[in-house]
């Protein structure tokens, strides 16, 4: 699979200065950790789930989780995990390209349970997500990986979610973190991504942002995101791919502050129609959210609407010009360090303070490719949305 694979190669050459790499389920752990972009939630109870994956995959999507969790009911539990099986014999008798499939389960036995009953099928499965991982809840369930590796001998990866309160509440964050830290270190090479459960911080305060608010505009949940990343997202070798949180909002809502998404990018072709259509569906936040995540050193997103994987996406392309400074900080006659001037002119390169940023942007350009000079996101966004 590759992102933008579901476009037609003659337009995938048009917009590429160089076009997306090909991975797969086999591929290195650092490349999918990357390559995971816009990872969508659908609950494990849907009767024509193996149709759905197929659906989405053929859309563009790449990484899918399948919920048994918070997005079904105590009740149905049984049911889901009966239909999960079910699902996933149908998906390996159809021969078609998948996404990265991952499993959320509530508790560490499911995780061998249903290796176990998906049989020879199990094989299309990357991982688990961990809900409200601590500690003390995080040893069980990565016990539990290790063995269903065994069962289904395949390599399965742990995205944990961090979400509990032991998180949000000032007074055990650090410490929280802390055991956080020392328990997917010592199981590294298992965990893929760190994911956000910001959803859960809100509810812990009776919280829910509008769809014209970030969740960097809710103080305690920004707070908590840097306290994340500063633990456990640093670009010294010891850090985790963490992603970015859910948007919830998919359906037209009344707005109270104007519009964010500036005119400019929008005024050729069609695109001014595309922009009222983001306008209209709430999407302009989503768009904000996005670029805050990025700034704030987050990955990716956790996405519960198909409508929200495109955007993801496109902005996920390297630009050329981030490529070009990429480029030219890491240049090994640059080893030694110093100061330059960009290539496009606008800017200073400082070869040391910039590597760690440079040596992300270039595996973010091998997983989403690089624009061409002249493509921006509105264009990525319009053919994506084309196919």
């Amino acid at each position: 699979m590759r992102h933008f694979g579901h476009i037609a190669a003659t337009a995938r050459d048009d917009l590429f200065f160089r076009e997306p790499c090909v991975f797969d389920a086999d591929s290195p752990a650092p490349t999918l950790a990357v390559a995971l972009g816009a990872t969508l939630y659908s609950p494990a109870t849907r009767p024509r789930l193996a149709d759905d994956v197929i659906k989405q995959s053929r859309r563009g999507v790449v990484s899918m989780v399948l919920c048994l969790e918070d997005s079904i009911d105590d009740s149905e539990v049984a049911g889901a995990e009966e239909n999960l099986v079910a699902q996933f014999a149908d998906l390996a008798g159809r021969g078609e390209e998948l996404p990265l499939l991952f499993i959320r389960v509530r508790e560490p036995r499911q995780i061998t349970d249903l290796t176990q009953r998906l049989g020879a099928s199990s094989q299309l499965l990357s991982g688990f997500v961990l809900p409200k991982f601590t500690q003390e809840r995080g040893v069980p369930f990565m016990e539990a990986l290790t063995k269903a590796e065994t069962i289904g001998g395949r390599r399965l990866f742990a995205m944990p979610v961090l979400e509990s309160p032991e998180l949000l509440y000032l007074e055990t964050r650090h410490e929280a973190l802390r055991k956080i830290a020392d328990t997917v270190g010592t199981y590294r090479d298992r965990v893929l991504a760190l994911r956000l459960g910001v959803t859960d911080f809100c509810s812990a305060y009776g919280l829910r942002r509008a769809p014209d608010m970030t969740a960097y505009d809710v103080r305690i949940v920004s707070d908590v995101i840097a306290d994340v990343v500063n633990v456990l997202g640093r670009a010294d070798g010891t850090g985790f791919t963490v992603t970015g949180p859910v948007w919830e909002y998919f359906r037209l809502q009344e707005r109270m502050f104007k519009p964010q998404l500036r005119r400019s990018p929008f005024q050729e072709g069609r695109a001014e129609e595309l922009r009222t259509a983001l306008i209209e569906h709430d999407l302009d936040g989503l768009l904000r959210e996005i670029e805050l995540d990025r700034a704030n050193g987050l990955q990716g997103k956790t996405c519960i609407h198909p409508s929200h994987v495109a955007p993801v996406h496109a902005l996920s392309v390297v630009s050329h010009e981030e490529f070009s400074d990429a480029q030219d900080i890491l240049r090994p006659e640059r080893g030694g360090g110093g100061v330059m001037r960009s290539s496009y002119t606008n800017k200073m390169n400082e070869v040391k303070p910039h590597r760690a940023w440079a040596e992300r942007t270039l595996r973010r350009a091998e997983v989403f490719g690089v624009a061409r000079e002249d493509i921006g996101f509105v264009d990525l966004l319009a053919a994506s949305l084309a196919e």
